[in-house]
């Protein structure tokens, strides 16, 4: 809306208030958002009436749109909650809860759980912070104070809180100034006339009837000839940020960079760069678009035209635009050369590929990000993975509270996008939750932390590097709406741009001459453009599809495309007319239905690739039907995501089975083979004196392209690791990477890998709980998701809460190794304890599940399952009262009110809490459960009996797919017996199996055992128990002798193991002690805590100083011997990678 039809609302608002039209005024106010009403809003507070409040603050505000606006809602709502405990209204309440509270759990879910609790209250009164809460007109009028000093410093109330200075009665001083004028054009005027309507313009004895309407005047006539037609609206910029609501003209998106600074008249107060206010080219965008007949004799040059003539083609052939066949295109024949279409390397990442990127200099380096969250850098020259990174917080205390909040609901995070800066020193990662991770990449496998941004509220969906002002720049779009650049250098905020009404999916920085601005779609399908300045939008137009779209310019920077999917499952290619900022070129080609959102890609060669129907499509950019298609040996996902190198010789696409292949033409062929000759000729060296003899670039074969630093780092990337020692001191001991440099596990081919072996508590990190509860064997165990406390089941049927306090050593107040928590009990002193009946709890199978807010906890020790409130320790429910009696329990991942449970008579009952209802009563196994997992991406529940029997079974009608026996070693019973367990990889598709008898890596989709390992001399006992790290990069398993060995998550392979003697007490206790069971902290990848049979609660992390436990092995079979920590070395068998 313009300025003058802004102003106009004021006077309509005066006018109303003036004729006491008082519910009109306050109406028109919210609908029109122009003005708040701070005195009817105090009104309406102090009266209680908190629907209109809600209404009228809904014109000015959402509750999601910052802070601020949350922080008004919420206390508006938090008062309304507390009204109605205070009148007793338990049911009002618990409405107000769900409905209205509820939407802030997703931000902080530790303070819904406090305001939950306050249901269970006699007076709310007793919670210490609403000890001083006193009448209900006192509270409203403290809380109108805060709700002032919201409204005041939240920036969408800004020049909204003062009502324009007029004088009385101004839309009536117009009007009659306008009837004057009008009484002065007539060309009889009579004196004192008689106005009788508004509806018509004024006139005095008008020949044209009686009506007194007279005729517009013409339109050469000096009195209109000025003025601006009907509906018209100032040029672009004129009124800052709040652009006009009418749809753009055609010429919008050509003028919108010359008008930003030509003809802006707040060009002296923009806050961008200097260096973007120069007036740009006026023909910059307005060259003439008319294709040449024939190539030989072009009058007139475009940018298109330009890029044409740079293009090696047959000259005798028209280049026009029409749909031609591609078959009667000659020059094709040359383009399907450049196509890379040799499946060259097929690689494995081990989970699903999100995004990819190749290095902008060494072009067979690979970033790679996954849906769990991890990165990692590949040379795929030689197949080798250069540096791994897993997903975890760098600094916690630095982090939102939302975003704090949003981690504890889910842990679970992935990469949106990764990519590299302009000269590939820098890395970028945005993840599904809030955050951006900075890396410098030093070459080689040399990755350091750089920048962590707490960037958006939500997803960040997209990432881009930009050099506005030649400043190094990091670019951000996320789910909040907004687009945010930083200091790539600094991670200072320099510039969040506003008015996408819809999440944000992708940007697109570019620049012409010496302007710089960036695109950026919205999950709406509006496309906006901007500059680095504080004025707002510059275009608003629609995307095909109007859904997901991003856009990318060709490698020279002339043309722009845009590529992106309908909710319907439409795909559309297409390329813009800047000039005219219209569609110049639609491609066609694509499957009907497409499940997701399709990926594209262009090259220096004049190619697009998109990744549609299974298979990479290709197409010249002059022509829009499809080029060839190209399968790459079949594997590939509906929409494979796909990316090339910037040579556009490699073409690196994802696959089925969580990984990629690369595709690679004639020139990427011969580069890959030159890295393979080097590898080669490096590894024919001795190894011990490969770090004098790594040779310099001079000595290497040639290559097509520029690859000089990527020898150098290849040459360095060969250096044998020295020592155990040497491996744990890379990065100066930095202790904030999930997962240890891939440098330091991979071993040159000769050289003793050693197996770590810690013998005494000096080597690690260990802290035994306080206990002064009467001590019983552990039976179950389990961290908090928020990773702040630790829950124990006694075989006595008694919890047991350990929680860690906030001090300087532990300023997280996280579960940690360093510092001893504290027994936790209410102040009422009662213990959370089972039900029993008639059965002996030690004889009894316990379980235990917790919700993911962590606010309840499920249980049972042979009796009815009990529903703890995990604050105040009292039981909210009991049920199922055996027999049979339950003996596994498990949260379904998307409903907290489904649970299944595993029972005692083998079958697993699917149920309802809600409505206190058995949904489903599975039956398969032979004997009682003793374990469940479900499975989000394969939409499955696997089950687990004592009968070693595997069960997989589909949640949407809960029937039965498939089912396995685990496979015995040799030399055991050929029928399994005891618990076996499973577990779910972070990835949803892998499983651990943990049985007596072994460990497994199973394919859950197809029940297929992948790899498996079972004691052998160095652990001669059976495995008590076992679980994955958060980040499912390694195993940590219990055994029988009191023992604990780290694992290889991929490779099932021992790379640690910690003796009785360091977590076990020597000479307390006369019978053996062992674990029992083994949790694992659900954000800290090498800690995990240990339930003793003695009783006892033990955590246990690496020393600080190494981060990490132990190296892992070699990936051949062969003598390991083992290093034990103490003194002294002994020889150990191979592992047996297979088993």
């Amino acid at each position: 809306m313009s300025s003058l039809s802004r102003e106009l609302v004021f006077l309509i608002l005066q006018f109303l208030d003036e004729e006491k039209f008082k519910e009109t005024v306050h109406k028109l106010e919210q609908e029109s958002g122009f003005f708040f009403n701070m005195k009817y809003f105090e009104d309406q507070v102090q009266n209680g009436e908190w629907d209109e409040v809600e209404r009228y603050l809904s014109g000015f505000t959402k509750v999601d749109d910052n802070r601020y606006s949350m922080k008004i809602f919420f206390e508006i709502r938090k008062q309304k909650y507390l009204e109605a405990l205070d009148k007793q209204d338990r049911a009002r309440a618990v409405e107000i809860l769900v409905k209205d509270l509820k939407v802030f759990s997703s931000f902080n879910e530790e303070l819904y759980k406090e305001i939950t609790q306050l249901l269970t209250l006699e007076n709310f009164r007793e919670n210490e912070q609403l000890s001083k809460y006193g009448d209900t007109k006192s509270a409203r009028h403290i809380m109108l104070l805060e709700l002032k000093k919201l409204i005041e410093a939240n920036p969408l109330f800004r020049d909204k809180l003062a009502f324009p200075a007029l004088k009385a009665s101004r839309l009536r001083t117009l009007i009659n100034q306008s009837l004057n004028w009008q009484h002065q054009l007539c060309k009889n005027p009579r004196p004192n006339p008689d106005i009788k309507t508004l509806f018509i313009d004024h006139s005095c004895g008008s020949p044209t009837g009686p009506t007194g309407a007279r005729a517009p005047p013409p339109a050469n006539s000096p009195l209109v000839a000025g003025l601006p037609k009907s509906g018209a609206f100032p040029p672009l910029g004129i009124h800052g940020p709040f652009q006009p609501a009418a749809p753009p003209t055609a010429s919008a998106l050509a003028g919108w960079m010359a008008s930003s600074n030509s003809a802006a008249p707040h060009v002296a107060v923009v806050t961008g760069p200097s260096a973007l206010t120069n007036p740009p080219n006026p023909a910059l965008l307005k060259r003439p678009r008319t294709p040449p007949n024939n190539m030989s004799t072009v009058d007139y040059q475009s940018a298109d035209s330009e890029h044409l003539m740079k293009r090696a083609r047959p000259t005798s052939q028209p280049v026009e635009e029409v749909n031609y066949a591609v078959a009667s295109l000659p020059q094709s024949s040359s383009l399907l050369e450049d196509i890379p279409k040799t499946v060259a390397r097929t690689m494995n990442q081990g989970s699903c590929i999100m995004t990819m990127e190749f290095h902008p200099l060494q072009q067979t380096i690979l970033l790679v990000g996954t849906n769990v969250g991890e990165i990692s850098i590949w040379e795929v020259a030689t197949r080798e993975r250069l540096a791994q990174r897993t997903f975890k917080v760098w600094d916690i205390s630095l982090c939102s509270m939302p975003m704090q909040a949003a981690l504890v609901k889910d842990p679970a995070v992935s990469v949106n996008r990764v990519v590299w800066s302009p000269d590939g020193n820098l890395l970028g990662v945005a993840f599904s939750k809030h955050i951006v991770h900075i890396y410098s990449y030093l070459g080689g496998g040399d990755l350091r932390q750089h920048l962590e941004i707490d960037a958006h509220v939500g997803s960040v969906n997209d990432l881009a590097f930009s050099h506005p002002n030649k400043q190094l720049c990091i670019i951000s779009c996320g789910d909040d709406k907004t687009i945010k650049v930083w200091d790539a250098m600094t991670g200072r905020k320099q510039y969040t741009f506003e008015g996408h009404e819809a999440p944000v999916y992708s940007v697109c920085p570019h620049h012409k001459e010496n302007i710089q601005f960036i695109f950026s779609t919205a999950v709406d399908g509006k496309i906006k453009a901007w500059l680095y300045d504080s004025l707002g939008s510059r275009v608003d137009y629609d995307a095909p599809g109007h859904w997901c779209t991003t856009m990318a310019y060709s490698a020279d920077g002339t043309r722009l495309f845009s590529c992106g999917t309908s909710k319907e499952g439409e795909s559309y290619l297409v390329e813009w007319n800047e000039s005219e900022g219209a569609i110049k070129r639609t491609y066609a080609g694509f499957r009907k239905r497409t499940p997701n959102v399709v990926q594209f890609d262009t090259t220096r060669n004049c190619l697009l690739a998109v990744g549609d129907d299974f298979a990479i499509k290709f197409w010249d950019m002059d022509n829009i039907n499809v080029l060839t298609t190209i399968e790459a040996d079949g594997g590939l996902p509906p929409s494979p995501r796909i990316r090339f190198n910037k040579e556009g010789s490699l073409l690196a696409v994802t696959t089925n089975e969580n990984g990629f292949k690369v595709l690679a033409n004639a020139d990427g062929m011969r580069l890959l083979r030159a890295f393979e000759i080097r590898a080669f000729d490096a590894g024919k060296a001795p190894h011990e004196a490969a770090p004098a003899k790594a040779q310099g670039p001079n000595s290497l074969l040639p290559v097509p392209t520029p690859t000089v630093p990527v020898v150098a780092d290849r040459m360095e990337r060969t250096t044998p690791v020295v020592s155990l020692s040497a491996a744990n001191n890379v990065d100066n001991g930095r202790v904030t990477e999930s997962k240890p440099r891939v440098a330091d596990d991979v071993n040159e081919k000769g050289k003793t890998w050693k197996l770590t072996e810690i013998t005494d508590a000096t080597q690690c990190q260990s802290v035994r709980l306080p206990d002064t509860l009467p001590a019983s064997k552990m039976s179950r165990l389990i961290y908090t998701n928020s990773g702040v406390a630790l829950l124990a089941l006694a075989s006595n049927a008694v919890h047991k809460l350990w929680k860690w306090q906030r001090t300087e050593r532990n300023p997280t107040a996280k579960a940690t190794a360093s510092t001893a928590p504290q027994l936790w009990q209410p102040a009422s002193g009662i213990l959370m304890t089972n039900d029993i009946s008639d059965t002996n709890p030690e004889e009894a199978v316990p379980c235990i599940a917790l919700s993911k807010n962590d606010s309840y906890v499920m249980s049972a020790s042979g009796g009815k399952i009990s529903l703890f409130n995990m604050m105040t320790f009292k039981v909210m429910t009991t049920f199922m009262p055996p027999p049979p009696a339950a003996t596994f329990l498990a949260f379904h991942p998307q409903d907290n009110n489904i649970i299944a449970i595993g029972m005692e008579d083998s079958t697993i009952q699917i149920y309802n809490v809600r409505v206190d209802e058995v949904k489903s009563k599975l039956k398969g196994h032979q004997k009682r459960i003793t374990g469940l997992a479900f499975s989000n991406v394969l939409n499955v529940l696997v089950s687990s009996g004592a009968d070693g029997q595997l069960c997989v079974w589909g949640t949407d009608g809960w029937d039965k797919r498939k089912s396995k026996f685990i496979q015995v070693p040799p030399g055991r019973a050929p029928t399994p017996t005891g618990d076996t367990r499973v577990q779910f990889h972070n990835d949803q598709s892998r499983l651990l199996v943990i049985h007596e008898t072994q460990l497994a890596i199973y394919d859950a989709a197809k029940l297929e055992r992948m790899r498996h390992w079972v004691p052998w001399d160095s652990f001669s006992a059976g495995i008590s128990n076992a679980t994955y790290s958060c980040d499912s990069q390694l195993v940590f398993a219990g055994f029988f002798d009191g023992s604990v060995g780290v694992f290889d998550a991929e490779s099932l392979r021992l790379r640690c193991k910690i003796l009785a003697s360091v977590h076990i007490p020597q000479g307390v206790n006369s019978a053996p002690v062992h674990p029992l069971v083994i949790a694992a902290h659900p954000s800290e990848p090498n800690q995990f805590a240990l339930g003793l049979s003695d009783g006892g609660v033990q955590v246990m992390e690496p020393l600080e100083s190494e981060n990490k436990w132990g190296v892992g092995p070699p990936s051949d079979n062969g003598p390991v011997p083992t290093v034990h920590s103490g003194s002294g070395t002994a020889n150990q068998g191979s592992e047996q990678a297979t088993r």
